[in-house]
């Protein structure tokens, strides 16, 4: 029963600190990517993540289906001004890192 407590404790550990940058050597080039590429997104990137974290449950899809509805003229929740396919280029770049970093770029990126 002890190792379940650790168990449990390790695995709550680790989920609280997901966005830590260096903790393990093979980490280390993974955060300076990361760090590189939180510091080069444009405002407009940075807009859209925040828009994910805060209007989208953090996920990706339901706003990607909101502006590819509202391009074919279809109902769609929340309403992006203007650059619709700009955006949606923006946010499959962020997807792919996201997934190839396991990254959530919310978590390095200052939310309002």
């Amino acid at each position: 029963m002890a190792e379940q407590g650790g168990n449990k404790d390790t695995r709550r550990q680790t989920q609280d600190t997901r966005p830590q940058k260096s903790r393990e050597g093979g980490k280390a080039s993974v955060s300076k990517a990361v760090s590189d590429f939180v510091d080069n997104l444009s405002d407009e990137h940075r807009m859209l993540v925040v828009l994910k974290a805060q209007l989208y449950g953090g996920t990706w899809e339901p706003m990607l289906d909101d502006l590819r509805n509202r391009l074919a003229g279809e109902p769609y929740i929340f309403k992006l001004v203007n650059r619709i396919e700009d955006d949606i280029t923006r946010i499959e770049q962020m997807r792919q890192f996201e997934t190839e970093h396991n990254i959530d770029l919310a978590d390095y990126v200052d939310l309002p």
